[in-house]
């Protein structure tokens, strides 16, 4: 049925409403991982899987949790 879309970071932020900034740090932190990078760009890519990720963080995050918390409970 659906095909997987690949993101780039400024795609994903235009879905999902996060900042760039703010994905970068999830990135940083281990919350999100990209699914593959460009060897020549550098550019980090993205799929369905990640915005699906990032909605469940803003339901965790409006039910108060902390990204520890979020971090523990996606492991």
């Amino acid at each position: 049925m659906g095909t997987n879309q690949i993101y780039l970071i400024k795609d994903l932020a235009r879905i999902t409403g996060y900042s760039i900034h703010t994905l970068k740090y999830y990135l940083k932190i281990g919350l999100i991982k990209e699914i593959s990078r460009s060897p020549e760009t550098r550019f980090r890519y993205f799929d369905d899987s990640t915005a699906g990720v990032l909605k469940e963080i803003r339901n965790l995050r409006r039910a108060g949790k902390s990204l520890k918390e979020i971090k523990n409970e996606l492991l």
